[in-house]
Protein backbone atom coordinates (compact mmCIF):
# COMPACT_ATOMS: atom_id res chain seq x y z
CA UNK A 1 0.00 0.00 0.00
CA UNK A 2 2.86 2.36 0.80
CA UNK A 3 4.31 1.62 -2.61
CA UNK A 4 1.00 2.54 -4.26
CA UNK A 5 0.93 5.89 -2.43
CA UNK A 6 4.49 6.65 -3.55
CA UNK A 7 3.56 5.93 -7.18
CA UNK A 8 0.52 8.19 -6.87
CA UNK A 9 2.54 11.05 -5.40
CA UNK A 10 5.21 10.63 -8.09
CA UNK A 11 2.52 10.77 -10.80
CA UNK A 12 1.11 13.96 -9.30
CA UNK A 13 4.56 15.54 -9.22
CA UNK A 14 5.24 14.59 -12.82
CA UNK A 15 1.83 15.97 -13.86
CA UNK A 16 2.59 19.27 -12.12
CA UNK A 17 5.96 19.47 -13.87
CA UNK A 18 4.39 18.79 -17.26
CA UNK A 19 1.76 21.47 -16.58
CA UNK A 20 4.49 23.97 -15.72
CA UNK A 21 6.36 23.07 -18.91
CA UNK A 22 3.19 23.55 -20.95
CA UNK A 23 2.65 26.95 -19.36
CA UNK A 24 6.20 27.99 -20.18
CA UNK A 25 5.98 26.77 -23.78
CA UNK A 26 2.83 28.73 -24.60
CA UNK A 27 4.41 32.23 -24.71
CA UNK A 28 7.29 30.86 -26.77
CA UNK A 29 4.84 29.50 -29.34
CA UNK A 30 3.11 32.86 -29.61
CA UNK A 31 6.41 34.71 -29.93
CA UNK A 32 7.57 32.24 -32.59
CA UNK A 33 4.32 32.70 -34.50
CA UNK A 34 4.79 36.49 -34.60
CA UNK A 35 8.42 36.07 -35.61
CA UNK A 36 7.42 33.73 -38.45
CA UNK A 37 4.67 36.14 -39.46
CA UNK A 38 7.17 38.98 -39.73
CA UNK A 39 9.49 36.84 -41.84
CA UNK A 40 6.64 35.90 -44.20
CA UNK A 41 5.61 39.55 -44.60
CA UNK A 42 9.15 40.35 -45.70
CA UNK A 43 8.88 37.66 -48.41
CA UNK A 44 5.72 39.16 -49.91
CA UNK A 45 6.16 41.09 -53.16
CA UNK A 46 3.99 44.15 -52.61
CA UNK A 47 2.51 45.88 -55.69
CA UNK A 48 3.57 49.37 -56.67
CA UNK A 49 1.31 52.38 -56.14
CA UNK A 50 0.68 52.59 -59.89
CA UNK A 51 -0.48 48.96 -60.02
CA UNK A 52 -2.81 49.42 -57.05
CA UNK A 53 -4.38 52.52 -58.60
CA UNK A 54 -4.77 50.76 -61.96
CA UNK A 55 -6.40 47.67 -60.43
CA UNK A 56 -8.68 49.79 -58.26
CA UNK A 57 -9.88 51.81 -61.25
CA UNK A 58 -10.61 48.61 -63.19
CA UNK A 59 -12.65 47.22 -60.29
CA UNK A 60 -14.60 50.46 -59.90
CA UNK A 61 -15.34 50.56 -63.64
CA UNK A 62 -16.61 46.96 -63.64
CA UNK A 63 -18.78 47.61 -60.57
CA UNK A 64 -20.22 50.77 -62.14
CA UNK A 65 -20.94 48.91 -65.39
CA UNK A 66 -22.66 46.09 -63.52
CA UNK A 67 -24.74 48.59 -61.53
CA UNK A 68 -25.85 50.35 -64.72
CA UNK A 69 -26.72 47.01 -66.35
CA UNK A 70 -28.77 45.87 -63.36
CA UNK A 71 -30.51 49.25 -63.21
CA UNK A 72 -31.44 49.08 -66.90
CA UNK A 73 -32.72 45.51 -66.56
CA UNK A 74 -34.76 46.49 -63.51
CA UNK A 75 -36.30 49.46 -65.31
CA UNK A 76 -37.07 47.30 -68.35
CA UNK A 77 -38.73 44.55 -66.31
CA UNK A 78 -40.71 47.15 -64.35
CA UNK A 79 -42.03 48.65 -67.60
CA UNK A 80 -42.87 45.16 -68.88
CA UNK A 81 -44.77 44.30 -65.69
CA UNK A 82 -46.75 47.53 -65.88
CA UNK A 83 -47.79 46.68 -69.45
CA UNK A 84 -48.82 43.15 -68.48
CA UNK A 85 -50.82 44.05 -65.36
CA UNK A 86 -52.69 47.13 -66.68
Amino acid sequence: MANNQENTSEKKKSEKKSEKKADKKQPNKIAKWFKDLRIEFKKVVWPSKKTVINNTSVVLAVVAGAAILVGLLDTGFLALMRLIYQ
